[in-house]
């Protein structure tokens, strides 16, 4: 049932206003009495507002009334005093009477059709869980009643709300990258001795390190002083303290009602384009930079006398440097557990531990076997004073049986499994002690290979053992079922010698493992001390800025993924879909590629791919206070981790592979189309080669996306929608629309678009500053929405367009960024811009954005 409410002051100003009663339902009590919300005054010349007052009533009385209608007093909030009249009466959301027809359509064409707005938070219960509460804040909503082309109404409600996620994500990440620089600087100077040269470097490295260590925590203190609002506002946007935090970040949704359907909900996360707007574009972009970096430093390696190491390779250098400080202590905790599991002779515990420990102990091997190491130590060995260059020769097997290393002790202890040999009595019969491994003078290639190798063969001899013991207990559980394990573990017998041995050869493996897992950190580290050394300046000043537009763009990621999970919360579809393949992000800019912008979008281009290094994982809350529902991030540069707790009753109603943690994977995916006057000088008279490379490029990967969700997602799990339209034909349509030359073609933005939602994907609108440009953006697309699936009737469509770009919530986010209700267009520059994109007259303007 809904409410319509007149207000008249006292002054006799009339103020034209709706207020619509959503959660009243028809088998609601007629005793029931309704309050009004406050009631606000609006006056569209001045664009003030000041509170009226409140009012209620019952059903019954409204129901039971002469032509359902009411005539109510307004009172104060204290209710002091009468400050006006009120007229309350039903109104309806089926066919229109007749004779309304003539009357609504006249009213239209003079007033626009928002009946209800409120900045003061959600009209919508649903939105009230802990978990938005948490995240979201400072909501605006306006409320809107439109016809359909079968005469009926439709409600829709818009509601723009802040993050939290757009300080609390920055925050975390410089943290983590001051924790992972500090890092850096410990294995750096955990390289040992090296040449006067290489020392000199060294120190130069460390000393840019420190530097930017300094700007870090320097940052990090200015953000924690901050209080207020949680949004970086466009007028912002080049302030060197906030270059962290993302520009304007704000998630919008409107919920669509219609008679005899279920609610819909389309979102969209409105976020400025990610890019180093404190470091200027005055020579260009990431793109452009790194590219020219790369040259660059290949001649900077000759004059340092380094190795030139491409960004594959130095990518893989951290990623081994990662692994390997992963595995080493999981492999050590795996060896421990093993022999817990022997001594509380527990079969399962004992079967389990075995199997991960040699899950994680190939792993170990297989990045060591990478051959950037090889080739890594050796440039290490190099770099040492007094090295002399030693050829090195093949072994021959005769020679490699023959060195009393490694191997042949590896052997010895394998063969006392069987009792008839006594194991080694100290640690000095390790398979791998740090004398065997020959220093660097006496380093070649092959000894590395026999490093590595001695990892394995150790894990060889533990299964064999381990396995040893299983024998020997299901002999005695078949012939003495009254006696233990641990019995026998205690008397002096094979099985007792072989614990033993078990007890040495984990203690073996885990000093191999750790004596290789310095080595090889030490070589990584040299890896990246060469990269650092060709040009310790321009390569870590570009580490910042990439540092800087990463945490814009997974600030705006985290954001987008907590509101489309708590949306997909009830969708056994959806979540079928997220552990399977993931979910894609679909960012839509409007940059130009003309002048600065170029410098933002090749800064985006390098920000968004970067956010395939991150995946999610779903957590179960502590409590249900705020600071318990805020994601959280981990991990290092080459790696990122966001943990999203959920309450507890929402956590236990997912899928297991949810509740147990599995990593989440999200496919980014960026499509640009200039629009304004900037993007017709470049396409006349410069070079969008930029553009339609990077829409190619990802048109690819979203297609490539789709194949997958195919092969792994039943077509079920997918949202159904009006349009009858495929996935696969709107992907064809895209497709030839990229290779189309075409100006300013937008049809390439409202397909990716349409594909994104039907793949339950999150979706991004971005600009310079997700104010002006974002917002004709934004409310083209919930009109046409409204009318390719709600039946929004045709007539209505242009004046819909214009009523939320002059009363809605994007007019709302101009105020909040630069305290006027202008969109920051001129009429020369509205002349350039496609049709459906510009404002209506009156809410645009010369202001400073």
């Amino acid at each position: 049932m809904y409410v319509c409410v007149c207000v008249c002051a006292r002054a006799c100003m009339f103020v034209d206003c709706r207020l619509v009663c959503t959660d009243v339902k028809e088998a609601a009590p007629r005793h029931h009495a309704v309050w009004t919300r406050p009631l606000w005054i609006s006056e569209r010349y001045s664009e003030q507002s000041s509170f009226l007052g409140s009012t209620c009533f019952s059903l019954a009385d409204l129901l039971q009334s002469k032509d359902q209608q009411l005539s109510l007093n307004l009172r104060t909030p204290d209710d002091s005093s009468s400050v006006g009249t009120v007229v309350v009466s039903k109104g309806k959301m089926g066919e229109i009477e007749d004779g309304e027809v003539d009357h609504i359509t006249a009213d239209m064409h003079q007033k626009c059709t928002l009946v209800y707005e409120s900045s003061h938070g959600t009209i919508n219960d649903t939105d009230n869980r802990p978990m938005m509460n948490a995240v979201f804040k400072n909501a605006i909503c306006k409320m809107y009643r439109f016809q359909t082309v079968d005469s009926k109404w439709m409600l829709v409600r818009e509601q723009m709300a802040e993050c939290t996620l757009s300080f609390c994500i920055p925050k975390q990440l410089i943290a983590l990258y001051i924790e992972e620089d500090t890092c850096r600087i410990q294995e750096l100077n955990g390289l040992g001795e090296l040449s006067p040269h290489w020392d000199n470097l060294r120190k130069e490295v460390i000393s840019r390190y420190d530097q930017i260590i300094k700007e870090y925590q320097d940052t990090l203190a200015e953000l924690e002083k901050l209080t207020g609002p949680s949004f970086k506002p466009s007028c912002s946007k080049g302030l060197k303290y906030l270059e962290f935090v993302p520009i304007n970040l704000h998630t919008q949704r409107m919920r669509v009602t219609c008679p005899r359907k279920t609610d819909s909900f389309y979102d969209v996360v409105t976020v400025g384009a990610p890019a180093a707007h404190s470091q200027g574009f005055k020579n260009g972009g990431l793109q452009r930079l790194l590219s020219k970096y790369e040259s660059e430093k290949k001649s900077c390696s000759t004059a340092y006398q380094c190795i030139y190491y491409p960004p594959q390779q130095t990518a893989r250098a951290r990623e081994i440097l990662s692994l390997v400080s992963q595995l080493q202590p999981l492999i050590s905790g795996l060896a421990e557990q093993l022999l817990q599991a022997v001594q509380k002779c527990s079969r399962e515990g004992l079967k389990d531990t075995l199997k991960s420990l040699e899950e994680k102990t190939e792993q170990f091997v297989h990045t060591l076997k990478d051959e950037l190491v090889k080739s890594a130590l050796l440039a290490l060995n190099a770099a040492r004073p007094g090295y002399v260059y030693k050829k090195s020769t093949p072994s021959s097997p005769h020679e490699q049986d023959s060195n009393p290393s490694v191997t042949t002790e590896t052997h010895t202890i394998c063969n006392n499994m069987d009792g008839s040999q006594t194991p080694p009595k100290d640690n000095r019969a390790s398979p791998l002690h740090s004398d065997s491994i020959p220093h660097h003078k006496e380093y070649d290639e092959e000894e590395w290979d026999r490093v590595w190798a001695s990892v394995a063969k150790s894990l060889n001899c533990v299964i064999a053992t381990a396995k040893k013991l299983q024998e020997h207990d299901d002999n005695i559980q078949e012939s003495t079922p009254s006696h233990a394990l641990a019995d026998v573990i205690t008397s002096h017998t094979p099985a007792a010698d072989c614990h033993s041995q078990l007890c040495i050869l984990v203690q073996s493996l885990k000093e191999c493992v750790a004596e290789v897992s310095e080595r090889a950190s030490r070589s990584m580290s040299f890896v990246l001390l060469q990269e650092a050394a060709c040009s310790a300046a321009q390569g870590l000043r570009l580490q910042q800025r990439r540092d800087t537009v990463f945490s814009q763009a997974l600030a705006a990621l985290a954001c987008g993924f907590v509101m489309r999970l708590h949306a997909g919360l009830e969708d056994k579809g959806f979540l079928t879909q997220l552990p399977a393949v993931g979910l894609v992000a679909q960012f839509e800019s409007l940059l130009s590629t003309y002048s600065e912008e170029i410098g933002m979008l090749e800064d985006m281009e390098v920000g968004i791919s970067d956010l395939h290094r991150v995946t999610f994982k779903i957590t179960e809350a502590k409590s249900e206070e705020p600071v318990n529902l805020q994601p959280t991030v981990s991990g290092r540069r080459d790696h990122y981790t966001v943990e999203v707790p959920l309450p507890h009753q929402a956590f236990q109603t997912l899928p297991d592979e949810l509740r147990e943690g599995k990593p989440l994977r999200v496919l980014p995916v960026l499509f640009n189309v200039g629009i304004n006057e900037q993007q017709t000088i470049a396409e006349r008279f410069g070079d969008i080669s930029l553009q339609e490379r990077i829409n190619q490029k990802n048109f690819e990967i979203l297609e490539g996306y789709y194949k997958s969700l195919t092969n792994a997602v039943p077509s079920e799990c997918l949202p159904c929608f009006q349009t009858q339209t495929g996935i696969e034909e709107l992907l064809d349509t895209l497709g030839q629309n990229v290779v189309t030359k075409k100006r300013k073609n937008v049809e390439i933005l409202w397909l990716a678009g349409m594909i994104c939602r039907r793949m339950n994907g999150i979706r991004f609108t971005s600009c310079k500053s997700a104010k002006d440009r974002t917002s004709m953006s934004v409310t083209l697309e919930q009109c046409s929405l409204l009318r390719d699936e709600h039946q929004l009737n045709k007539d209505y469509f242009v004046r819909a367009l214009d009523c939320m770009r002059r009363e809605g919530c994007r007019i709302e986010n101009v105020q909040k960024n630069i305290k006027c209700r202008k969109y920051a267009f001129n009429m020369l520059q509205l002349m350039a811009f496609p049709k459906y994109y510009r404002p209506p007259e009156g809410t645009y303007g010369k202001v400073d954005s």
